[in-house]
This record gives C-alpha cells, structure tokens and sequence, in this order.
C-alpha cells in the first residue's frame, strides 16, 4: 500500500493558483500519476477537471437540507460565506467514471488515473465522505482496462483555509468512510526526473475462423478482443533489449534520458488446435505495429519500463477496438432514432456493424485507427486516436474537453510516427463499419474465404483456390501419357 505520495510542484501550483482565483465552491476530477508498489510511494503529474456532461451541468454540486443544489442560487463567492452544516455534495459519478475511462486512453505507458481530487471545504467533505468514496471506486473500475486495483488515492483541496491533504482508498467490495487512511503528502520535482523509453512493436497474428455451430465468440470485436487477451500472455513473457542490450529485471536505469527497447518474443509451438480444410471458413490476419512510450522515475528498476511498455501496447490495441466498438455503437444508436422518427424510409434489412465472421464469404481489410502523440508536461507526451475518416480538428476537441490542453499551432510538434502505414486496400474511404457492412452483406464460395484485420503497413491474406491449378496438370499429364502410348504403339 502506497504510504508517500510525491507531487509535482510547478503542475499543482499552476493548478492551485487557477483554483484559488475562480468562484465555483467544488470541483471534482481526475488524479494523474503512478503508484509504484515496489517504492510503497505514488507520483502525481497533474490533475485534470472533469468537464460538464452533455446537458451543460457541472459533475458536482452542492445540495443544502431541502435537496436545492447551488447551481440554482445565487453565485457568491467561495470564502464569503460558509455552507450550512446539513450541506452535502452531489457527484455525477457515472460521468466523472467515463471521463477515466476515455482519459485513460490518452496516457501513455508509466502513467494513469490513479484516482480522483475534491476541491470543497472541510464540512462538505466530511458530509459527503461516502459519495465521494464511492466515486473513487467507480473511477478506478473505468480506468483499469488489464490490472485490478486495490487501492487509489483521493486528493482533498480544501480552502479556508487553503490546505492539501491526501488520502489512500482501499477498494473493498463493500467501500465506507474507514476504507480512507491519510498518507504524506509533499510537493517536490517529479516530471523534471522522468526518463523516457520507446518500442515500435510489430506483430502479425492468424486466427482460423472455424465452422462451429457451438463457437460462442463470433463477432469480429470479441474475437479480436480474445485474441489481444492471449497475445498479452505472451508477450509478458517476452525479453527485451534496451540501447541494443539484453538487461536484466533487477537493473537500474541508466543516466540517459531516452531508451530504444526491442521485444523478443518467443515462438509458440500448438497454439492452435489442429483444423481440418473443410471445418475452416478462413482466417483473420491481425498484423501491423504498435508505437509505445513509457515514463519511468529513476528511482525504479528497468523492469517496471519494460512492464509498462508492455501494458501499453496491450492498451493501445484495447483502446482501439473500444473506440471502433464506440462507433458501432453510435451507429446503431442513430439507425434506431432515424427508425423511429422515419420508420418507413429505413430498410427492414439494415444491416448491424457487429457482423458476425462465421457468415461472412468476402475478403476484407480493416483498419484500425491510428496514435498521435500530443506534447503535455515538461517534455512528456500524451496520445490520441485518429481515424482515416477524421481530421486533426478531432484531435484538438478531445484534447481540450478531456485534458484541459490546447494543442500547439504548430503541427511538427505533433507526433504520427504510425502515419507511414500504408493506406486501407479496398477502393472505398468509408469508416471501419461501413466497410465491415458492405463485406458483410457479399457472399462468395467458402473455398475463398478470407478475413483481414489490419493495422499499420499489412497487406491482407489473399485466398487460393486449387481447383483451375490442378485441372491443368491433370490434363498435361493425359496428353503426355497419350503421346508414349502413341510412340510405342507405333
């Protein structure tokens, strides 16, 4: 359990000030940072406020006695007068929840939102414990996509006076006001002391589409899904080179400010059970790369780098599917409000984006979207999703309502090193679900089957077909059988 909890002192001053000049009385968001089980110590980078949800409302409020929240009063300021004791705080966890869990995908390898922090004064807090309890755990489930937390740290702001205190929650089934115990808290040099370490990672996976009836995975983001799953077994397993040597776990970072790392992964033997010709319907093809960043305070050994490294690539392709499944999703959401409003302009065959792969005869490649890294703090990067439909103005919105950052003018800051990927092989530019639509609706012979998933620079499996191959040699061989029964008859 983390005991010692280290901010970074120019961040959380520029936050503190940014605070101390407005009037909203609370505040609620997100805590950004490590917490490092090895050092028994947590690092926090910046806090990051959660925006208003879709109806414009804050995603907390102050509520009195009656129930009133003091969005309907009038605006006073914060230290002009004090909240009645009876007062409590109201926070939209569910929204502060999908705002981890959307953050969480712009953070690179090293760092996380390890929890959330509460700008209010003491009473309110001290009412309000159990909210806010609660919050946290609902954070830490949305922004853990691969590790279980047991604990997360909730960070109070209170003022009047103006005080930081910090407090380590122990996620338990059953969370109350005793799961939070205090822990030091001090301010000091944290992202000055970073050190960076880099992987481009490629990989190249086949998955055997089989003709199974009781097969319950059949929907291309639950196969993929599947499949990310075991890869992240195996390369947990992998060694790595840094700067172009074999390093041991136990090793300290070197004094070099960036690290190159290589994976080896080994070669599996049987991964897949044994399929007959006829019992395949084809195969998806699962290839590209992967660029990763990771952050590492000095203090800590290389393996946590390479742990970190590996984590995020594994992310990186969760995030990407979640976003595509995002979109699917929107979609449907759409088709269902056109049908209602216009149900006799829609066809009763619209077709869903989830296709399923056991009925689909066509071959296609797929891309996912690709990562940008935007400069953040102190040198250090954070990443977005772009797809081949969207522009850089996307990138820019979510930037600002999910980080609270403008992003530079200049575009040469601006980080695309997985833009050199070829472009999709099909002759549409149509969005991921509208390809996987249209190739789902075509059927060919199963001989031809072939499904392709695809990202970065693959090409897509091609199918074969023997039949017009080994006609031509059949009759080859009849004509020269023929010509020697020819000759010797003569």
């Amino acid at each position: 359990m983390v005991k010692a909890v280290i901010g970074d002192e120019t961040q959380l001053k520029l936050f503190e000030d940014r605070l101390t000049r407005s009037v909203v009385p609370s505040q609620v968001g997100l805590v950004i940072g490590k917490l490092s089980s090895k050092l028994d110590r947590g690092f926090v980078y910046d806090l990051v406020p959660t925006p208003p949800n879709d109806a414009g409302e804050a995603p907390c409020s102050i509520i009195d006695g009656a129930g009133e929240s003091n969005k309907n009063k009038k605006k006073t300021s914060v230290k002009a007068k004090s909240e009645p004791e009876s007062s409590a705080l109201f926070i939209d966890k569910d929204w502060v929840s999908e705002h981890a869990r959307q953050v969480s995908r712009m953070l690179l390898g090293g760092m996380k939102v390890v929890g959330i922090y509460i700008w209010v004064n003491e009473s309110l807090f001290k009412n309000s414990t159990i909210a806010i309890c609660q919050t946290v755990k609902g954070v830490a489930e949305a922004a853990s996509l691969m590790i279980d937390w047991s604990e997360a740290l909730l960070i109070h702001i209170g003022y009047s006076p103006l005080r930081w205190t910090c407090r380590n929650c122990s996620l338990a089934a059953n969370i109350t006001s005793s799961s939070l115990r205090p822990c030091d808290f001090k301010m000091g040099k944290v992202l000055g002391s970073l050190q960076t370490f880099r992987c481009t990672y490629n990989f190249d996976l086949r998955l055997p589409i089989s003709h199974d009836d009781k097969l319950d995975i059949k929907r291309f983001s639950d196969v993929l899904r599947s499949e990310i799953t075991v890869h992240a077994k195996e390369l947990s397993g992998a060694k790595a080179l840094i700067n172009g040597k074999l390093v041991t776990e136990d090793e300290q970072c070197a004094s070099d400010d960036f690290h190159e790392v290589e994976f080896l992964v080994p070669f599996l033997q049987d991964k897949y059970l044994a399929f007959d010709q006829i019992g395949v319907l084809g195969v998806l093809l699962f290839r590209g790369f992967v660029c990763s960043l990771a952050y590492l305070n000095s203090k800590e050994p290389v393996s946590q780098a390479l742990l970190d490294i590996k984590e995020d690539i594994i992310r990186s392709l969760q995030s990407r599917l979640e976003i595509m499944c995002d979109e699917a999703e929107r979609y449907i959401e759409s088709v269902a409000e056109i049908g209602q409003e216009t149900s006799s302009d829609i066809p009763s065959d619209q077709p869903v984006p989830h296709f399923d792969l056991q009925a689909q005869r066509k071959q296609c490649s797929l891309s996912f979207p690709r990562r940008v890294f935007v400069p953040w703090l102190e040198g250090t990067y954070i990443c977005d999703y772009i797809q081949s439909s969207e522009t850089m103005e996307v990138l820019k919105d979510h930037c600002t309502e999910l980080m609270s950052i403008e992003v530079p003018t200049d575009t040469s800051e601006i980080l695309e090193p997985e833009s050199e990927a070829s472009a999709v092989i099909t002759t549409t530019t149509k969005s991921f679900w509208d390809i996987a639509i249209d190739n789902s609706l075509a059927s060919s012979p199963v001989n031809s089957v072939s499904k392709n998933g695809k990202i970065g620079n693959g090409k897509p499996a091609k199918s074969v077909t023997f039949k017009p191959t080994l006609s031509i040699l059949v009759l080859i061989i009849a004509v020269i059988v023929g010509l020697v029964f020819y000759v010797t008859g003569r």
